[in-house]
């Protein structure tokens, strides 16, 4: 395409942003309230995701090895674990480890559990990290037909819960944006097709003086692509200020728990440019629909 045309094109997308006011506002609004769902919606499921990611990684099997094994035996238990393909990690943790772990997880609670230190009935444990998290039950399964692996624990009923639980939020969460997106296209869509069908009369003059169907489409492509970018301004700006608001208010009192939320940047520009991108494509995909579907041109 000539320059020349190409800077037509642009100079009658403006024109017409211009020239249909109302329609303007109309088409920028559907995808400034549309997105800034999305936004929200987004911001918030990035963060849950990484609060779930964080969960499923301290997911552990701990393995207590039996009392009577040697430690050849314990090199042999190892060694059997360590070629399953899922497992990632193997670290050893010996009874007197176990001990102390357990008397400063109660507190004060646990100074009673000193008496063991000398007469110590607790196992050595073999603390196993899987690559996937999901892997963990069938894992554990394995290992528990092992010679050696006296218990095997890893949350059984309470693993399957959470990771069902992530899974079935994770699902919600693309459902609820590809819906929003969806609603956006509709809605722009039919905007613009009002817009086009107002221009029929100038659309036929393109077209008796021999105007191509691509020499009509760019300034609705143009047009729609203005319409989704204006539209994505106030999202970004909405969905910036109310996550770095958020983010000063809860991070101070989430320091030291596992749920952390994702640092401000840059997170926020990641969100920002993908806001953009979502409203540039959501106004050309629905210009084009009006243009090919409403006057099939």
């Amino acid at each position: 395409m000539k320059s020349r045309t190409l800077s037509r094109h642009f100079r009658e997308s403006f024109k017409s942003l211009g020239r249909n006011g109302w329609m303007t506002f109309a088409s920028a609004s559907a995808v400034t309230m549309t997105l800034i769902l999305v936004g929200v919606f987004f911001a918030i499921m990035m963060n849950l995701n990484q609060v779930a990611t964080n969960i499923e990684e301290d997911v552990e099997i701990r393995v207590h090895i039996d009392v009577a094994a040697t430690e050849e035996n314990q090199e042999e238990l190892r060694g059997k674990i360590d070629n399953i393909a899922q497992v990632e990690s193997i670290d050893y943790s010996d009874k007197e480890d176990e001990l102390t772990n357990l008397i400063d997880s109660l507190g004060d609670e646990g100074e009673a559990f000193k008496l063991f230190e000398q007469d110590n009935p607790l196992n050595d444990v073999f603390v196993v990290k899987t690559t996937n998290p999901n892997d963990t039950m069938g894992v554990a399964k394995q290992i528990e037909k092992m010679d050696y692996a006296a218990k095997v624990k890893y949350g059984q009923g309470s693993v399957e819960k959470l990771f069902s639980g992530i899974s079935l939020s994770r699902n919600i969460g693309i459902v609820l944006i590809v819906g929003l997106l969806f609603t956006a296209m509709f809605l722009i869509s039919n905007t613009i097709k009002i817009t086009i069908v107002s221009r029929r009369k100038e659309i036929e003059i393109m077209r008796l003086v021999g105007a191509t169907n691509s020499f009509i489409r760019w300034p609705f492509f143009l047009e729609g692509l203005w319409l989704g970018i204006l539209g994505s301004i106030i999202p970004v700006g909405v969905v910036s200020v109310a996550y770095y608001y958020s983010y000063e208010f809860l991070e101070p009192k989430l320091q030291g728990h596992f749920i952390q939320l994702i640092e401000f940047t840059p997170f926020i520009y990641q969100v920002g440019a993908l806001l953009i991108f979502m409203g540039a494509l959501i106004g050309v995909w629905g210009s084009m629909m009006s243009v090919r579907k409403f006057l099939k041109i």
